[in-house]
């Protein structure tokens, strides 16, 4: 019944993530991007997923590339949109050969990076993929984001898969001190319309990034500007801040 992360989950992840404010999102960072002067063609949207996000960005007439460590999660988005390009791919070595005006990575997917060091290296190669000029967005969830994910620490319901299963999930949230970790038990039944059944869990971790810690990453990273706001106001962080957004530059050409 155990499964690794993000293997099981890509086959009823949109059907409990079906509230997920992807639009929002897009609309925040594009937004910001436009205030900032900037032309933007090529996007790379990293930890893709089932392409929530990526879907936002094409519908805004980007050309988009997608990347995701998870080949299960990736053959979901592929379903979803046959025209774009999606790679397997780590965060911290992946390299398409390419360079984009916009890169991003939301959902706090970079929170799944345990290290400071891996998360360095993964912003190290969202820098390398960039143009001069060009634009990192992504959040990350906070320390305390991540000691508080949810009130209560569980989520539980009930959803409809697109093939017509039934979902009945109970998540479950508890921090590991010792680890300076947050641990969520993501535990799933599908059901079939004949009654037959298919459970799993899979264990998700994350580790919580403060402002002054990605600060610190962003510049040896190869950014030379950026800011760490709130979402929807662009507001300065503040201490009880659960999730942060940041939006980074590469150095514009010599």
């Amino acid at each position: 019944m155990q499964r690794p992360p993000f293997t099981a989950l890509a086959a009823v992840y949109d059907a409990i993530m079906a509230d997920v404010e992807y639009d929002h999102w897009a609309d925040f960072v594009l937004s910001y991007a436009r205030d900032q002067e900037l032309e933007l063609h090529d996007a790379l949207d990293l930890a893709c997923g089932t392409g929530g996000f990526t879907r936002e960005l094409w519908a805004a007439g980007l050309n988009v590339t997608g990347v995701d460590g998870s080949a299960e999660m990736l053959d979901v988005a592929r379903g979803r949109l046959p025209d774009v390009r999606f790679e397997v791919g780590d965060l911290r070595t992946f390299d398409l050969g390419k360079p984009f005006d916009l890169v991003t990575c939301v959902f706090d997917s970079l929170n799944n990076l345990l290290t400071p060091e891996d998360l360095g290296a993964a912003l190290s190669r969202a820098a390398a993929h960039l143009r001069p000029g060009g634009l990192l967005a992504c959040d990350l969830n906070t320390r305390l984001g991540v000691r508080e994910l949810w009130e209560g620490d569980e989520i539980e319901g009930v959803a409809r898969a697109a093939g017509g299963q039934e979902v009945h999930y109970h998540w479950s949230h508890h921090y590991d001190a010792a680890q300076d970790l947050g641990v969520v038990q993501a535990f799933c039944r599908v059901m079939g319309e004949g009654g037959e059944f298919e459970e799993f869990v899979e264990t998700h971790r994350e580790r919580g990034y403060d402002p002054a810690e990605v600060s610190a990453l962003l510049g040896p990273a190869g950014f030379v500007s950026w800011e760490i706001v709130e979402y929807p106001d662009y507001a300065e962080p503040e201490p009880r801040t659960p999730r942060v957004w940041v939006f980074a530059r590469r150095g514009e050409a010599a």
